[in-house]
């Protein structure tokens, strides 16, 4: 029996990955996250699966379903939204069943930034405008920063921000940012990336914050800034240059 942790995507359900969707298919239990895993993946589970949404449970119950599961010698599949390398509270899942002794294997998803940069149509790293990406968020109540994690240390490095679980803080964002960033760099919020009611607000650092306001916006939000978000004068990638010698292309 193995616990199939799998990342369902930034919302969309056919942005799932084949894998996900072929372990999900093998799988006789099914938890997912149902708050934010779209109902269609749901589709692809055997017609008998044991089908639990884990939103309004606690850890402790999450971990009994599991153990049942595995008594009973089943596989599960295990849905969260997005990528499980950030924000998934997979972490404490993987520590207790460690302690279980039950196996487990990760199956990647694609992550809301990346939805994001798709809805937006745009690549968020240029040659010699930013060739780095932070992801990080605000203190919330789930989980507090680490002392050292702050925006405006992020922020002293001028590059692209994608800052998650952070709408209803956009003020306070704002605030922190201003200092590097100044009122007229671009700043985004794309509302539930890849969903049929995704939002996009494109705005400046000066104005995104009533912007936001005015939207109604207040969850499943990522919040981007800086000044790639609309750079259009940018140095061509060396990457295709016929004079850039590489071993692929043979000249």
């Amino acid at each position: 029996m193995t616990v199939h942790f799998i990342g369902a995507g930034p919302g969309a359900p056919d942005l799932i990955t084949v894998r996900g969707r072929n372990l999900i298919a093998a799988c006789p239990v099914c938890l997912y996250a149902g708050s934010l895993v779209p109902k269609e993946l749901l589709e692809h589970c055997p017609a008998n699966a044991r089908i639990v949404d884990t939103a309004p449970l606690s850890l402790d119950e999450i971990v009994a379903e599991i153990a049942t599961a595995h008594a009973a010698g089943q596989d599960i599949a295990r849905l969260h939204s997005g990528d499980l390398s950030i924000w998934s509270a997979t972490g404490e899942q993987i520590r207790r069943l460690d302690a279980l002794g039950i196996p487990y294997t990760m199956t990647p998803g694609v992550p809301s930034f990346a939805a994001a940069a798709a809805a937006l149509g745009q690549e968020l790293t240029l040659p010699e405008v930013a060739q780095s990406l932070v992801l990080t968020r605000t203190s919330g109540r789930a989980s507090a920063m680490p002392s050292t994690e702050t925006l405006s240390a992020f922020a002293a490095t001028h590059t692209t921000l994608a800052i998650h679980l952070s709408i209803q803080s956009v003020k306070r964002v704002v605030e922190e940012l201003m200092p590097f960033y100044g009122a007229d760099c671009p700043a985004v919020v794309v509302a539930k990336a890849s969903w049929p009611d995704q939002e996009i607000i494109r705005e400046t650092l000066g104005t995104i914050a009533a912007a936001v306001e005015e939207s109604g916006i207040d969850r499943t939000a990522l919040i981007l800034v800086g000044p790639s978000l609309a750079c259009r004068d940018f140095r061509e990638s060396a990457l295709y240059s016929v004079d850039y010698q590489r071993r692929y292309r043979g000249r």
